[in-house]
């Protein structure tokens, strides 16, 4: 197993991915063409975008050993888990967190980042 670090989808402050040790470990994503619509909207567009870069770094879903969400409204948990039980649904579960706390734009209201075996 190699111990080198990959990083995918650098900027000058952070990557969206880093592949080691055959985990892949994706930054806490936020909607972009969604900000500001509902927590249901921003949930399916952060869903695909992890999707996508999961792919990207050779693993999926299925492979998702561990998740932190974070909902700028607790209230919105029921909301949220119909996104993600349905996003889950074919693939093994991960251990989660879900909390509440206040992002860094008032037109976010879900954050998610995960970890996939790779």
């Amino acid at each position: 197993m190699s111990t080198d670090i990959v990083r995918l989808s650098e900027n000058h402050r952070m990557s969206l991915a880093v592949e080691t040790s055959g985990f892949v470990f994706l930054a806490g994503l936020t909607a972009v063409a969604t900000r500001g619509a509902s927590v249901t909207e921003q949930a399916k567009e952060i869903l695909e975008r992890i999707d996508h870069h999961l792919a990207e770094a050779g693993t999926s879903k299925k492979n998702v050993v561990s998740a932190q969400v974070w909902l700028t409204d607790i209230a919105t948990f029921d909301e949220f888990n119909l996104v993600w039980d349905a996003w889950i649904a074919d693939a093994g579960k991960p251990a989660r967190a879900c909390v509440e706390a206040r992002l860094a734009d008032p037109a976010l209201t879900v954050e998610i980042m995960v970890t996939a075996r790779r």
